[in-house]
């Protein structure tokens, strides 16, 4: 095939060694399909680059104009695909991740101080969202997701365990009562994650396969995990969220667990998902192995997921 760029390599090859047949031996093809490249590169242009005889080439002034722009153009285009084999066995070049926003703040971001140091030539994107991003059509290179994962053509690798828990203020539970039924719940103030099915306003699910339904109401239902946090703190309702938002709080006394007759939901876990390509950039392995590596030593808890060694 006739393209433009090999045309090019001909055209500075033949110049420098004095001849169409050096030229092509040095690109592997024949004298005959040599003089077929150059001959369309200067169809193309529309002018004649080189004089030719049988013994000599001479470039013409439009030649000479045109050997600095290709020889430019070739150095780039070497430059930038050298740059692109590098990235895939060296770390390098921009990483966009997308994270929930109360995960990444609490366990993502900390990470990435260590992760820079051991990688000093990737540079981080960190997008914090509690929408999930189509990653392929965004351009993100991965995504932490947290839950069930619904069927699409991403690859993904497990980080861990992300249990449910149900809890409350004790301000809250001294005025209203401590529900031990999750039948109970009902005539409770549940503070409802709009975001999910299995915790929003309407009803919260039980049992490790979701399969008992609990009608519940609540004053407030928000998007974000730290809002419904911060409420439930104050003492406004009960909440039912993971055990990365609520865990400092039940360490400290803030919230309390609820001893309920069935258990929460199983949530599904925690993964990092990126695109299907089987040659992965080697910024993406390294960021995909340094979280393995940092959330299998500790279980998904505020303040015991650290830097791998």
């Amino acid at each position: 095939m006739l393209d433009r760029f090999t045309g090019m390599k001909i055209f500075t090859q033949a110049t420098e060694l004095g001849s169409l047949s050096a030229a092509g031996r040095t690109l592997g093809m024949s004298p005959a399909m040599a003089t077929k490249h150059l001959d369309a590169l200067e169809a193309r242009l529309g002018l004649r680059l080189l004089h030719r005889t049988t013994r000599r080439l001479t470039l013409t002034e439009a030649g000479t104009d045109y050997l600095e722009a290709c020889r430019r153009i070739l150095r780039d285009l070497d430059e930038a695909e050298s740059e692109v084999v590098a990235q895939r066995t060296e770390a390098a070049g921009r990483l966009r991740m997308t994270v929930p926003l109360s995960f990444g703040t609490r366990f993502i971001a900390p990470l990435l101080p260590a992760f820079s140091h051991r990688y000093p030539r990737v540079e981080i994107e960190l997008g914090l969202s509690d929408s999930q991003l189509d990653l392929i059509r965004e351009g993100w290179d991965l995504a932490i997701r947290v839950g069930h994962l619904a069927d699409s053509p991403l690859r993904a690798r497990r980080l861990g365990d992300c249990p449910l828990r149900v809890c409350a203020a004790p301000a809250y539970l001294e005025r209203h009562g401590t529900p031990r039924l999750v039948s109970e719940l009902s005539g409770h103030n549940c503070l409802g994650y709009t975001l999910s099915s299995s915790q929003n306003a309407g009803s919260w699910r039980f049992g490790t396969e979701g399969e008992i339904q609990i009608p519940v109401k609540g004053s407030l239902s928000a998007n974000n995990g730290d809002a419904l946090l911060a409420a439930a703190v104050g003492g406004l309702g009960i909440i039912y969220q993971p055990n990365f938002i609520v865990g400092e709080a039940l360490a400290s006394g803030e919230l309390v667990a609820l001893p309920l007759d069935q258990p929460t939901l199983e949530l599904g876990g925690l993964h990092v998902l990126f695109p299907p390509d089987r040659r992965q950039p080697a910024k993406v392995r390294a960021m995909i192995d340094y979280l393995i590596d940092a959330f299998a030593r500790s279980p998904c808890q505020p303040g015991q997921v650290a830097p791998p060694k």
